[in-house]
């Protein structure tokens, strides 16, 4: 699952600040939205996120990456929970999320099919073992393009 350099450099830069707060880096962005850059970081910790957590982690990410100056660009910070589709990009994603419903996208057809939604049952750093409809599945992690929890009402 690619990601922008800018991106990465900056999931590295700052997943150590916010894992001492208690807080789950989950996944960071950088775009551009027509003339604007966004800089988004999301979080996620047990039992969720609120409001007062990601105001905490915007205002020490705002004087950290004031500090340090990563970005060439001017931008805006955006900080929030990863919501009801929470994307999974890590294999500690997958192994904790073990037993839940996803939505995984893969790059090259698997069996005939690029599009799949299952439970996951297992899962490493070889990839991602889906239940789907009672049928085992295999999907390698160099396959993944995306997956993301798949909402159950």
């Amino acid at each position: 699952m690619a990601r922008s350099n800018i991106a990465g450099m900056i999931e590295d830069l700052i997943a150590p600040l916010i894992g001492g707060m208690g807080i789950e880096l989950v996944d960071v962005e950088f775009v551009k939205e027509g003339n604007r850059h966004y800089l988004r970081v999301f979080i996620d910790k047990p039992g969720g996120v609120g409001l007062d957590d990601c105001q905490a982690v915007s205002e020490k990410l705002d004087v950290f990456l004031d500090e340090k100056d990563p970005v060439p660009y001017s931008y805006t910070l955006e900080v929030s929970s990863p919501g009801i589709e929470r994307p999974l990009k890590k294999v500690k994603d997958f192994e904790r999320f073990c037993g839940h419903k996803v939505n995984i996208t893969t790059f090259a057809p698997v069996k005939g099919s690029k599009k799949f939604t299952g439970i996951i049952t297992d899962a490493g750093s070889r990839g991602v073992n889906l239940d789907i409809n009672g049928s085992e599945l295999f999907i390698p992690m160099e396959q993944l393009a995306s997956a993301k929890l798949a909402v159950e009402f």
